[in-house]
């Protein structure tokens, strides 16, 4: 299953809303869940971002919607990478012609 890592910074409502981003982050794994993938950690940060979530999704269009889903709140402004595990990115390689 592709794993994404997803940046996120707060927007203006998602700081003043900041006392709920647990709920946030329990509503975000439940979603991601019902889409068919799981959550492997969410992470708060300091710095250029307020955090980032590292998941699993079925697909990259599954893990787009459920994204797309969580920014339309409005707390929430993201950047989503697809990550590859070391034998995935050997087999990109692969094709390399």
């Amino acid at each position: 299953m592709p794993t994404f890592i997803s940046l996120f910074v707060w927007t203006e409502q998602g700081v003043h809303d900041v006392i709920n981003t647990g709920k946030r982050a329990a509503d975000f794994r439940s979603r991601i869940q019902a889409a068919g993938g799981s959550v492997k950690n969410i992470y708060w940060t300091m710095g250029r971002y307020d955090g980032g979530i590292v998941f699993d999704a079925p697909n990259d269009a599954t893990a787009a919607a459920v994204m797309m889903g969580g920014c339309s709140k409005g707390n929430v402004r993201t950047e989503t990478l697809r990550a590859f595990t070391e034998n995935e990115i050997e087999g990109v390689v692969d094709k390399i012609t």
